[in-house]
């Protein structure tokens, strides 16, 4: 079915017209994107057949590469990018709201907050450290290492390194668990404690080690893994 068939009221752009985008489902805002469908489907039914394909997650979609959403029937490279270029934007308005927020960052759910919307998604995992200042301000963070599949390493020389630069008081330092499980794992407890060593060494405080998921998290402090 063409969205030409439709009722004019549920075409997709006209629904937008007249009741605004939050009337709109997930299917329905992608088509609007997508502009068009190819024969014999319409837009509409090609958003619906790549929700589908992610099983309705928009974490899912939004970690989608280039290649992969070109790899559909029917999305080139000019819908990829469109689709693209709208997942950075919400990413960007996400982080735009939690960097706003001028509080000094000083527990595990702070962290998380300020950290999933780089790292919800995700099909790898990446590691970063957030750097405070001596009244526990976000002063920046840097993503220092992205693995392939459920595991990264970190050089902890790197994090030190890069906290000295910034002249930084403390770090907090987050990674991401693909699977969905933010348990750590023995390599994640060794690599905290080598972590803590090196931080006590070179007088920077260790606020946390928060391993994400996209629904939850896992605090190394908060568990009583060390003291700060």
């Amino acid at each position: 079915m063409k969205i030409l068939d439709l009722f004019s009221e549920e075409r997709p752009r006209e629904k937008m017209k007249s009741h605004g985008a939050p009337a709109l489902s997930n299917g329905e805002l992608l088509a609007v994107l997508f502009r068009s469908g190819r024969e014999g489907e319409s837009a509409l039914e090609m958003a619906q057949r790549l929700l589908g394909r992610v099983e309705g997650s928009l974490s899912r979609l939004f970690a989608l590469s280039f290649q992969e959403l070109c790899s559909v029937p029917g999305i080139g490279s000019g819908k990829a990018c469109t689709l693209l270029a709208a997942c950075e934007l919400a990413r960007r308005f996400m982080l735009e709201g939690v960097q706003a927020d001028k509080r000094p960052v000083t527990c595990a759910r702070m962290v998380y907050d300020l950290m999933l919307p780089r790292l919800k998604g995700l099909d790898h995992e990446e590691f970063w450290v957030v750097y405070l200042n001596a009244s526990w301000y976000y002063l920046g963070c840097d993503r220092v290492t992205s693995g392939s599949g459920n595991s990264t390493t970190f050089d902890v020389r790197r994090v030190v390194k890069g906290a000295l630069d910034r002249g930084a008081f403390a770090v907090a330092v987050v990674h991401n668990h693909p699977s969905g499980n933010p348990n750590p794992s023995r390599a994640d407890i060794v690599h905290t404690t080598e972590l803590r060593e090196a931080c006590d060494r070179f007088d920077l405080s260790l606020l946390d080690h928060v391993v994400v998921s996209d629904d939850s998290f896992y605090s190394f402090h908060e568990d009583h893994r060390y003291e700060r």
